[in-house]
């Protein structure tokens, strides 16, 4: 417990030195806010602008696929480039500590994001807490793996190339699905793609029937992949940082 603590302030700290950071919490809501007025500013009719995306919820998926990942990716690789994740090892810190007191930082704020997109949604009761929970499951997915390409980065430029065109995948490829089966089909295993499903079984896009367990199952699954990668990976490669 003492060493999640230690790792979880220190990393409240780099957090709060690197504004450049904070910044993707806040524009990724920000923008979807705008696009929102922006259209309902406009002279189209409200058959127009229900035949478009929600933006809402497609920035909200966006963020949470394309956002976190290269963040956190960047977060660790530095700490590899630094050597100070050599330390830890050495010191003992084992991965399940270190990847807590990191994730925790980012999870945390990323609650406020995804609260945030929730109170923009036209979601209410139990339907508002089934996309936040979404949201959320997510940004765990996605923290997960962007500590998994952070940890096999020897600096945080080698960590953004592997990091973006997995984000980018993830982040857009729920909205490409919506235009071609085959693509949907490929995505269906990954997080993101049930982050999308529910939040079109939520808005009446597709069937209520869609079975929301089944995606919350899928997401959850992502998450205990990529928890034993990230553990396996971590201490083949953490002590030769």
């Amino acid at each position: 417990m003492n060493n999640i603590k230690a790792i979880f302030k220190k990393q409240v700290k780099d957090t709060l030195k690197n504004p450049a950071i904070l910044i993707q919490f806040i524009i990724f809501p920000g923008v979807a806010w705008v696009m929102t007025l922006v259209l309902e500013g406009t002279d189209m009719s409200s058959e127009m602008i229900a035949g478009m995306p929600n933006m809402v919820l497609m920035m909200a998926s966006i963020f949470a696929g394309m956002g976190l990942i290269p963040m956190v990716t960047g977060i660790i690789a530095e700490d590899r480039d630094r050597k100070s994740l050599r330390f830890l090892t050495m010191a003992g810190i084992k991965p399940s500590s270190y990847l807590i007191g990191i994730g925790l930082v980012v999870f945390i704020i990323s609650a406020f994001t995804s609260l945030a997109f929730a109170f923009l949604t036209d979601f209410t009761g139990s339907d508002f807490w089934i996309f936040l929970a979404s949201m959320l499951s997510a940004a765990v997915g996605s923290i997960l793996l962007g500590a998994l390409f952070g940890i096999i980065s020897s600096n945080p430029q080698a960590g953004g190339a592997l990091a973006m065109p997995a984000a980018l995948i993830l982040g857009f490829g729920p909205m490409m699905a919506q235009f071609n089966p085959t693509v949907a089909r490929f995505l269906n295993i990954f997080y993101t793609q049930q982050l999308n499903t529910i939040t079109d079984t939520l808005s009446g896009y597709v069937n209520m029937s869609t079975d929301l367990l089944q995606s919350f199952g899928i997401m959850w699954a992502n998450v205990a992949v990529l928890t034993v990668l990230f553990a396996v990976v971590y201490k083949r490669k953490g002590v030769r940082a």
